[in-house]
């Protein structure tokens, strides 16, 4: 099946894709990747009238340290992501779920921006924004904002970004003193969407575990933090197993026609106990 009709622009500054959004409204979309939006307009599950290609506009694929913060570029493709070294210094997390996304080819393509935007709930770059306390840059012809990563996904393929929004940058804390990180997913074939993800960012002080930031994705309609979920513990063995237990008692699971409820719990406990080892071999 072929797209329906649409117009098409490619400015090459923010200030004119600003305007070109601010002018054609919720009929416009922005195109970089194209990886998501391209096979949806195919199938005519989405039918913009207009698209507006933003792979000319300059500075939107730049990763950059600013004080205590990496700020990644909203074009940043998914495979520069999982190679950079500011990315693997400073927020090794992100390297990584970047670089297990989908196949060779989506990697070259794909982009950070357009991951974030597109919202499924299944994805890695969301889950991991969400994990690390990430912040989404969202400029429009009024200025500038900043929102949350745990505020800006509302649904299901739907974020609180507006019409005539544009996402610029992401930008994330720095990897903590002390800080380990794991990143666990399921799927049924490599390069398939995961049934379940779940990334944790432990800290340890003087031998103990005193924060743990950890999230699961692919279970709900968004990412979900579930730190509340964790208590302070040493790190061994069998505090991973506590902790993943609770994570998984705690994590809201939807319905799924093909997927029982009690196996995702199950899956959600295997990944978290991963990733907590993985994180915890990672401080040594």
């Amino acid at each position: 099946m072929k797209p329906a009709r649409f117009s098409y622009e490619a400015p090459t500054t923010i200030a004119d894709t600003l305007g070109a959004l601010a002018s054609r409204g919720a009929d416009a979309k922005i195109i970089a990747g194209g990886q998501s939006l391209a096979p949806m307009m195919n199938m005519r599950i989405a039918q913009p009238g207009h698209l507006i290609d933003i792979n000319r506009v300059a500075g939107l694929d730049q990763i950059r340290l600013e004080g205590d913060h990496l700020v990644c570029g909203a074009l940043m493709r998914h495979a520069d992501l999982a190679r950079h070294v500011l990315a693997w210094t400073h927020a090794p997390m992100l390297a990584y779920a970047a670089g297990t996304i989908g196949h060779y080819a989506i990697r070259q393509r794909g982009t950070l921006g357009g991951s974030l935007a597109h919202a499924d709930p299944a994805a890695q770059l969301p889950l991991a924004a969400v994990a690390l306390d990430a912040k989404i840059e969202i400029a429009s012809s009024g200025g500038r904002r900043l929102v949350a990563a745990t505020e800006f996904f509302a649904s299901i393929f739907t974020t609180v970004l507006a019409p005539h929004e544009l996402i610029v940058a992401l930008h994330l804390p720095v990897a903590r003193l002390g800080e380990g990180w794991g990143f666990q997913l399921f799927t049924r074939r490599a390069g398939d969407f995961a049934l379940a993800l779940v990334a944790c960012t432990p800290v340890r002080t003087a031998k103990h575990i005193e924060a743990v930031r950890l999230a699961v994705g692919g279970v709900a309609s968004t990412p979900v933090r579930l730190d509340h979920a964790i208590e302070p513990g040493a790190g061994d063995a069998a505090w991973i197993e506590r902790v993943a237990r609770a994570v998984a008692a705690a994590a809201p699971i939807d319905a799924h026609e093909r997927i029982s409820v009690e196996y995702r719990r199950e899956l959600v406990e295997t990944l978290a106990h991963r990733a907590l080892t993985e994180a915890i071999e990672s401080m040594t």
